[in-house]
């Protein structure tokens, strides 16, 4: 095996790694907040500065690698996906400490079951992080025909954020929560949605990556 393509191994091993504490970040923000934990939305918070850490440590050595072995092809295709990727999972990471922040700062009562299972939000997480994970399959086989799937479940996270604003007016007009705690709900739905348009963004890098094609502004991405 050439060095430079162990320098490259290297570095999607890197990024492998940060994508699995993001993932985690992911799956504890969404429990804290489901189940009003503030200890394991402290634990979020807390482990922020491990995704940094990675950002750092990954953004340097793409650069380090596209400037000494001056890359062509896919081989430089995939060092800038990378560099990309990277700094979409650590904007990722910092919605999911955002959510546990969220839970831990919250000034309003717990909102009900009812009321959860009416904003569907626990689909909403499951969807984006399934988009997440899916995402990772896709780099990680080099499989581009998942893209498709997963820019389609963005769309399911759209519709469902979409009506919760629909429903939480309607609950606050009926006064059965403040307008403050509706507010509140509606930025964190706000952050799952954009963390399902931040996986649309990786599924996008890895396409670049694999078939040189980009599906930035594409009208049918979901077609693809």
């Amino acid at each position: 095996m050439k060095h430079t393509e162990k320098e490259l191994l290297a570095l999607k091993e890197e990024v492998s790694q940060m994508w699995k504490l993001v993932l985690s970040q992911l799956e504890k923000a969404k429990q804290a907040f489901l189940n009003d934990d503030f200890e394991l939305a402290r634990e979020v918070v807390s482990r922020e500065k491990r995704v940094n850490s990675f950002e750092l440590k990954i953004d340097s050595d793409c650069e380090n690698y596209i400037a000494l072995y001056n890359p062509v092809a896919i081989d430089l295709r995939l060092a800038l996906s990378l560099f990309k990727i990277c700094s979409t999972l650590e904007r990722i990471a910092d919605f999911a400490e955002g959510i546990a922040r969220h839970v831990i700062e919250e000034n309003c009562e717990p909102f009900s079951a009812e009321m959860k299972t009416q904003l569907r939000i626990e689909t909403m997480f499951d969807t984006a992080i399934e988009m997440f994970s899916d995402s990772y399959e896709a780099l990680d086989s080099e499989n581009t025909k998942l893209a498709g799937k997963i820019l389609s479940k963005d769309e399911i996270v759209d519709e469902i954020y979409i009506h919760s604003i629909k429903i939480l007016a309607e609950a606050i007009r009926k006064q059965m929560i403040t307008a403050e705690c509706g507010l509140h709900i509606l930025l964190v739905m706000r952050k799952i949605e954009r963390i399902g348009d931040h996986c649309s963004n990786i599924v996008e890098e890895i396409v670049f990556y694999i078939d040189a094609k980009v599906l930035k502004h594409h009208k049918n991405k979901v077609d693809i």
